[in-house]
């Protein structure tokens, strides 16, 4: 029975149908107090030092109360009363005329909550507070978000001497300290990744990779670390830095350096920065690399540009999305490429499954995370019906949203129309539209024009790999004003007081702002190891200074590694069935031209 109630019972003079226990307080009084409660009876008032809280009841005693017992009360009768000098605290008047206090709750404070909300906070109050808020809604559950340390937070890593446990210091990180989150982050990670687990287990033996020295830009997540160990003990030496200046996640780069990988990556990185790291893990007299494995394009363009010279012991490159894929087209068309390249992105593991499945379940999950925004009744743009495009639409629909596409092909396009969605041009619908999302591949998707003519409020990201899709730079004029209202999250405001949002500064938002499914990355990164080991064992003249697409065999090898998972049993092929086929029963099962 509650406080509350046997308070209620008593103003109502039910006295006698209370149990006598429960009208019996549950530490029994020194003599001191009874004197103190008296006094105080006599004089009208109550101290706030004769106040017997529960917890200062029950702490002495070492007694937990239950969740299911009633706290007990001093008998009281009928009356009960406020005492003003304890802001509106309750006291009783026994049947001998003394006053009790009833027991008390005592609230709990806690080091960061001492501040005083009755307080009417100043402006620049309000809005570093609101600051304060809003950081912290998107780090604290995101483990894209790192575990930081606010002691250092505006010291650059680049000025920082830092060394792990053994002594080194090759490596370039935001906090060697975060190293445990980071092995938590890739031990989770590695649950979700069985086919490199597998590929590590059955070729850890003949190590296909030694001596192979990989230099890596990739995104530097929980993901990618399995990759690399991976890569390491298949006989790999790697090196690595970062593709996306927000991807980064912290204590996993932190747990990296702990294991002996040069790492040259932090979250928040300049773009002097950027190259800065990318310069360090090629820039080096006593090692250079014989493989590299690309996001973007970027590693390969400095190397091309800064030192040509290297190229001539780069055995291959692999190159893992849409933006790199095109650069290497171009190398290879100008006759400048010096080296075979293996697209991963065009590889039906990658289009299939990577694009197309993780793109569906990120883009809600980064949209969540930075804008808290509902989905349903949206009106929302999304440029490109790819297989990227293809995922966020599906997503959106299914939140109710209302979807426009954009597309140029007309295959895509139709298959858009087929799939339910309004094809349109961006200019018909800018004004209406809440979100817009890009993911093409292209640069200039949406340009300053859009951006004057979008509504307020209206929200802009970008789901493709590089930073040219969103006209970012015509944004940084005089006459807008840039506000940062969380991480990741800025309010551009034009003079009429009209302002859009936009996420990731217009890099990739679901790396940038939130995470992606490790088990479809599992996919991407035991294709993109599978090509470094073909490349690498080739032997000379089967790979010409070309782009190749991964043989079906590989990619079909890589799907079979994956479905153990689900308990899938595959159908097998009779031979009577395959020579109607004209197929070998253990495949490739789809000619190379398959996409």
């Amino acid at each position: 029975m509650s406080t509350q109630v046997v308070a209620a019972k008593m103003a109502e003079g039910e006295l006698k149908d209370i149990p006598y226990k429960e009208l019996v307080s549950p530490v029994t009084p020194s003599e001191e107090d009874k004197g103190l409660v008296k006094n105080e009876a006599n004089t009208g008032t109550s101290s706030s030092s004769a106040a017997l809280t529960l917890e200062a009841a029950l702490g002495d005693q070492n007694i937990s109360p239950s969740p299911m017992s009633s706290p007990k009360m001093p008998q009281a009768s009928a009356m009960k009363r406020a005492d003003p000098q304890q802001n509106g605290g309750e006291s009783f008047v026994n049947r001998d005329g003394t006053v009790a206090e009833a027991p008390r709750m005592k609230k709990i404070q806690f080091a960061d909550q001492k501040l005083e909300f009755n307080k009417r906070p100043t402006k620049i109050g309000r809005r570093s507070l609101s600051r304060s808020i809003s950081q912290s809604s998107t780090d604290s559950y995101s483990s894209a978000a790192s575990y930081t340390d606010s002691s250092d937070d505006e010291t650059s890593p680049r000025d920082k001497q830092q060394s792990n446990s053994k002594g080194g210091t090759d490596f370039c990180i935001k906090n060697i300290k975060q190293a445990d989150f980071g092995r938590r982050e890739i031990e989770i990670a590695e649950q979700e990744m069985p086919a490199l687990m597998a590929l590590r287990k059955r070729a850890q033996g003949e190590k296909p990779l030694a001596g192979a020295k990989v230099v890596g830009c990739t995104h530097i997540t929980a993901q990618t670390a399995v990759l690399m160990e991976t890569l390491s003990a298949l006989g790999a030496q790697c090196r690595w830095s970062a593709c996306n200046i927000y991807s980064t996640q912290n204590e996993v780069a932190a747990a990296l350096a702990e294991g002996g990988f040069p790492v040259f990556a932090w979250k928040g990185e300049s773009e002097d920065d950027f190259w800065w790291c990318i310069d360090r893990c090629v820039n080096l007299e006593t090692w250079q690399p014989n493989m590299i494995l690309d996001d973007g394009g970027d590693l390969t363009h400095w190397i091309y540009k800064k030192y040509p010279r290297m190229f001539k012991k780069i055995k291959g490159i692999v190159e893992e999305s849409v933006t790199g894929v095109h650069r290497l087209y171009q190398l290879s068309k100008a006759g400048k490429l010096c080296v075979p390249a293996m697209n991963v992105n065009d590889s039906v593991t990658k289009q299939k499954f990577d694009n197309l499945y993780c793109c569906r379940e990120s883009i809600l999950d980064g949209l969540k995370r930075t804008t808290d925004v509902m989905f349903g009744g949206k009106q929302v743009v999304v440029c490109g019906y790819g297989e990227v495009g293809k995922g966020c639409c599906a997503a959106l629909k299914a939140m109710g949203s209302i979807v426009y596409v954009t597309e140029i092909d007309p295959i895509c396009a139709l298959q858009a129309c087929m799939d339910g969605f309004r094809l349109v041009k961006l200019s018909e619908v800018i004004r209406l539209v809440d979100i817009v999302i890009t993911c093409t591949g292209n640069k200039n998707v949406v340009v300053r024009d859009n951006l004057d003519r979008m509504k307020n409020g209206c929200m802009v990201c970008n789901m493709g790999h590089s930073n040219t899709e969103i006209d970012v730079a015509s944004l940084r004029t005089p006459e807008l004003t840039w506000e940062r209202v969380r991480s990741q999250v800025d309010h551009i405001i034009w003079p009429d007081g009209k302002r859009i949002v936009l996420l990731a500064e217009g890099r990739l938002l679901n790396l940038s702002c939130s995470t992606v499914p490790t088990f479809v990355l599992s996919i991407t990164a035991t294709t993109q190891a599978l090509a470094l080991i073909e490349l690498y064992n080739a032997p000379d003249g089967r790979y010409k200074q070309d782009v190749y697409l991964l043989p079906k065999k590989m990619d079909e090898y890589v799907a079979s590694l994956h479905l153990p998972t689900f308990d899938a049993h595959l159908t097998e092929l009779s031979d009577e069935q395959a020579k109607y086929l004209g197929l070998n029963k253990n495949g490739p099962f789809k000619p190379n031209y398959y996409r």
